[in-house]
């Protein structure tokens, strides 16, 4: 408890006069009087209530000796207290905060987002789960930073977002569709499945982790007949209702699961954009940069 009290201007003058073996030297370096400095170890002296130096010649005294193999342990503790404080204080927090809707958050996505948050120590993360709908609407009002937004299109098209003039939209990435059908469906374990084969089969109405029978019907028009509507997010529910024979659902070959069926015809892939405002601050622009970045 007596070293926590212990004023380390003091500490650190008898460090110095220790080190050379003399009160002049010591001035000299620390930029004291000589009479400063032999002030200064008297008054740590005092508080310790024990000689910390000889003084011909000036040498550690047993309990001195004892300090000083404290004193550098502490010194440098204070210092990088000391660094770590001022770094703080000039090292704003940054607030990065990702809207994704569907299943436009990937593994691409997590990864930029730790790249992010190593560079940036100072930065705050939140993922919030949006609707696609509500996704460009979410960045222009500010609530979120970024979002990431997926659709089913043609190779190269982009997606039609509304309300995203003035705004940075990114592509992130595409990748292949697959079926996802239910065990000992009469298709199951085809190497590829046509839209045209499934478009009277049950469907899940799932567009918040599915891609949306509306993209379906775009590229393919045709009645889809709904089995069972799911307005969540949760991929183990999907997964379950799909297992269960409630519907088919079409997603990214990525979360499709290993039983599912690529689809072949018509072609079409799994776009994934971001979407930011021109003003979104470092952390997203850093996060756009990763997303950017070759894999």
């Amino acid at each position: 408890m007596i070293l926590m009290a212990m004023d380390p201007h003091l500490l650190r003058t008898f460090t110095v006069v220790a080190r050379l073996g003399s009160f002049s030297a010591a001035a000299q370096e620390l930029g004291y009087t000589q009479s400063a400095v032999s002030q200064q170890v008297a008054a740590l002296e005092a508080d310790l209530g024990v000689p910390l130096l000889g003084r011909r010649p000036v040498a550690p005294t047993e309990a001195g000796a004892r300090l000083l193999d404290h004193a550098g342990v502490l010194l440098t503790r204070l210092a990088a207290a000391r660094a770590d404080v001022v770094r703080v204080a000039r090292t704003p927090v940054v607030r990065l905060v990702v809207g994704a809707g569907g299943c436009a958050f990937g593994p691409r996505a997590a990864r930029a987002l730790a790249q992010v948050r190593g560079a940036m120590p100072r930065v705050e993360v939140a993922v919030r789960g949006i609707e696609r709908a509500a996704a460009v609407p979410a960045v222009v009002a500010g609530d979120v930073d970024a979002a990431l937004v997926d659709g089913a299109v043609a190779p190269t098209d982009p997606l039609r977002l509304a309300q995203a003039e003035g705004l940075a939209v990114e592509l992130v990435g595409e990748e292949p569709l697959a079926v996802m059908l239910p065990p000992g469906h009469p298709l199951a374990g085809r190497d590829a499945l046509r839209l045209a084969d499934l478009t009277d089969a049950l469907w899940l109405d799932a567009p918040g982790a599915a891609v949306p029978l509306a993209d379906l019907r775009a590229a393919l028009p045709a009645a889809y007949p709904v089995g069972v509507p799911y307005a969540g997010g949760d991929a183990r529910v999907l997964h379950e209702l799909v297992a269960a024979g409630h519907g088919l659902a079409v997603l990214p070959r990525s979360a499709a699961g290993p039983r599912a069926v690529p689809l072949s015809a018509p072609h079409l892939v799994h776009r994934v954009e971001l979407v930011r405002g021109a003003a979104a601050g470092p952390a997203a622009e850093a996060f756009a940069a990763e997303l950017a970045a070759p894999r």
